[in-house]
């Protein structure tokens, strides 16, 4: 079992054309959330996965309910909030790419308690994924890198900074110190560049893993992924899709990287048995996951079904 913690966001798609201002402005919403993303596609995937979440009473909170438990996402160790849902309205570039607008003052995602995050929670899970949003917002960031540091003396520890500039800033994003803890590290190349500006991914990766991170994978869109296992390196190309937008998409290209080295009971330690050419074979299965998303409208991740059709 894999457990991921983290926010889950309300994603609102615009459609208005110019034409109707006079009508106002449609918003079309859709579940989302980086680790609710990375949870449900490891659920669809096959992986037995729990998701620690504080999910709002409201309609938006309902949706995400609705979305994580249709999808077979354990929602057990997840609390029920009573602030707001967190929302996000998203613009889309010709290339599908969405830029962001939240709306997260005092919502659910960011009020964990240290009470709320006793290890219990994990249960048996041989790996915790979080990341994002809810490791540098206050005040539950500090509440949620605690009980990430504590879990890693039971569990392979994976993480995503999934930046937003608009929300934090890079000193928020503490990437060296969570290497100290962390096992896997999964980001974009635009993530890099926020945090480290102008370094090369090489250097970058030499300095996390110094820190102690042993896998390190970053996302490059359509020029396809550098895998950094201590140091030892190659690349995978991304497979060739007809882009709806990349909403979820490295969210989902984490869960296929999950989901691959949990199927080779890699997962649970400290990914002592994993050697490069596994972890390569992982990030060229996570890549396929994460075309697969690329090609429908908004984080909605493949079933196992249609990724083992698109295979065919």
């Amino acid at each position: 079992m894999i457990a991921v913690l983290g926010e889950c966001v309300a994603d609102g798609f615009t459609d208005r054309r110019p034409a109707d201002a006079a009508a106002g402005l449609a918003l079309r919403v859709l579940p989302g959330g980086g680790p609710a993303n990375t949870a449900v596609a490891l659920a669809r995937l096959g992986t037995p996965t729990r998701f620690l979440g504080r999910i709002s009473g409201d309609v938006f909170g309902g949706l995400f309910r609705e979305h994580l438990a249709s999808s077979g996402v354990d929602l057990s160790a997840s609390v029920e909030a009573g602030e707001p849902s967190t929302l996000a309205v998203a613009a889309l570039d010709p290339g599908g790419q969405a830029a962001y607008t939240f709306y997260a003052a005092g919502t659910a995602d960011w009020q964990w308690t240290p009470h709320e995050l006793a290890l219990s929670r994990l249960g048996g899970a041989a790996c915790l994924h979080t990341g994002s949003l809810a490791l540098v917002r206050e005040p539950g960031g500090a509440a949620v890198e605690e009980f990430a540091r504590a879990a890693a003396e039971r569990a392979t520890i994976s993480i995503d900074p999934n930046v937003r500039p608009s929300l934090a800033s890079r000193d928020d994003y503490r990437v060296t110190r969570w290497c100290e803890w962390t096992d896997i590290l999964r980001l974009s190349d635009d993530d890099l560049e926020f945090l480290l500006p102008g370094v090369p991914m090489e250097r970058a990766c030499d300095t996390w893993h110094a820190a102690g991170a042993r896998l390190i994978v970053i996302t490059r869109g359509a020029d396809g992924a550098l895998v950094s296992l201590d140091g030892e390196r190659a690349t995978v190309p991304a497979p060739e899709v007809e882009v709806v937008d990349t909403v979820g998409a490295g969210d989902s290209f984490t869960a296929g990287l999950l989901h691959h080295l949990g199927a080779k009971e890699l997962l649970g330690g400290r990914l002592d048995a994993l050697d490069l050419p596994t972890a390569v074979e992982a990030a060229m299965f996570a890549a396929r996951v994460s075309a697969l998303t690329c090609s429908v409208a908004g984080a909605n991740p493949p079933w196992a079904r249609q990724l083992a059709a698109a295979n065919r």
